[in-house]
């Protein structure tokens, strides 16, 4: 008959057991502290499966017929005929491939964490060295691996919804500190502009020009005591005689640095000179404003210090009353620019306008060869040659200010 069979029990086929581990046939195998079988497993190398005492950890399946794990080992030294190879067992019900012990006992497989390297696991393969070749399949696996990846995903999602949250926070504060820091900047700047004029406001009615009359009813700030550089500029253009009769041709010039407005001292010269109840009655004459070439005067702006320069060169002294004059051995009729903006006392202030139309007509008046004349009636208007800036009460007799050569005309 056939040859005894090895016990089937935890102690049969250890030498092929051992022969597999590496261990020594004959000699009981002494294991190391913490369950593992040899260094390597001790080592930590390979481990994977929790903490089940002497469970190996390594991911490899124990081959079908490996001793049971967890129960002391020993080993027999073998028959000296080798026996013939044992009939394949009779099939035996499903096992689960890491726990079975190949007998009719089984261990109960560890508790597996549902940790990252369990979810590495989660798919099913075929384990080498099996003769069954049996696929593992773990689903409490592939689970835990779906259930982390939903945290995950709802854990990023709320990181990335707070993160949005604050950079919105963020962004919104630093708007408005930079409106805030805006708003303070434009309230400095406005501390230091001046009010506007409210008719420049869009949409107000635009303030009125001055008027000619308006504008020579002004009296004008400066020094009594101005002397300016004695450099003048011409006043440019031309302004052609209205009238008939002879054409006396001038030239109007300006101290430089004077502050005062030279368009309108030439056109009140032009006006006043061209007007019937000057020296042009009755179409005698008519005056034209040349900006060069030959002109029978230059009727001059300046400051006090500068008139007093160019009357002296024909004997005369206009610093004692600040007054002005016609420097008969030049070519220019001075007019003092502190009379011109200030008037005088015999006028007063609310009457510039006809202060200085006197002022024109008194000294081209000398230049056209003409005295001075004092006033013979009392409460008369006194006459254009009368010194009028020094005194309207002559030889005491007082007359009335009077601008005009002709002024019943």
């Amino acid at each position: 008959g056939p040859p005894p069979q090895p016990p089937d029990n935890h102690l049969g086929n250890v030498p092929r057991a051992r022969a597999a581990s590496g261990g020594r046939a004959g000699r009981p195998e002494h294991r190391e502290p913490g369950g593992a079988w040899g260094a390597g497993a001790a080592a930590g190398a390979g481990a994977r499966y929790g903490d089940w005492r002497g469970v190996p950890r390594d991911t490899d399946t124990p081959a079908f017929g490996t001793p049971a794990v967890g129960f002391p080992q020993v080993t027999l030294d073998p028959p000296l005929s080798a026996p013939p190879a044992p009939a394949p067992p009779a099939p035996r019900p499903a096992s689960d491939a890491v726990t079975s012990t190949g007998s009719h006992r089984r261990v109960p497989a560890p508790r597996k964490p549902a940790d990252a390297d369990a979810v590495a696991d989660a798919s099913a393969v075929e384990r080498p060295g099996s003769g069954r070749g049996a696929k593992v399949r773990t689903y409490t696996g592939m689970a835990a691996a779906a259930v982390t990846t939903v945290l995950a995903v709802v854990v990023a999602g709320h990181v990335a919804t707070e993160g949005d949250s604050a950079k919105a926070d963020a962004h919104a504060a630093d708007d408005g500190r930079a409106r805030s820091a805006k708003g303070q900047a434009a309230a400095s700047r406005s501390d230091d502009r001046a009010t506007p004029d409210p008719s420049a406001v869009q949409g107000a009615p635009a303030a009125p020009e001055m008027t000619y009359e308006q504008r020579m009813a002004q009296q004008l700030p400066i020094d009594e005591k101005l002397k300016g550089p004695g450099t003048f500029d011409t006043v440019p253009g031309v302004a052609p005689s209205p009238g008939k009769g002879k054409v006396i041709r001038y030239r109007v010039d300006v101290e430089q640095g004077l502050g005062l407005d030279g368009q309108l001292f030439a056109e009140a010269v032009h006006r006043t000179l061209n007007d019937d109840r000057s020296w042009g009655h009755g179409g005698t004459k008519s005056f034209e404003r040349v900006p060069g070439g030959e002109a029978d005067f230059v009727i001059t702006l300046a400051s006090p210090g500068t008139t007093g320069v160019w009357c002296a060169k024909s004997g005369l002294d206009t610093t004692v009353d600040n007054v002005s004059c016609d420097s008969a051995s030049t070519d220019r009729v001075m007019v003092n620019a502190y009379r011109w903006a200030q008037g005088s006392t015999t006028y007063g202030a609310d009457q510039m306008l006809a202060y200085r139309q006197m002022l024109i007509n008194h000294e081209v008046g000398h230049r056209l060869g003409h005295g001075h004349v004092n006033c013979r009636t009392p409460g008369a208007l006194a006459p254009i040659m009368q010194q009028q800036t020094k005194s309207l009460d002559i030889g005491g007799i007082q007359c009335k200010p009077n601008p005009w050569v002709f002024p019943g005309s």
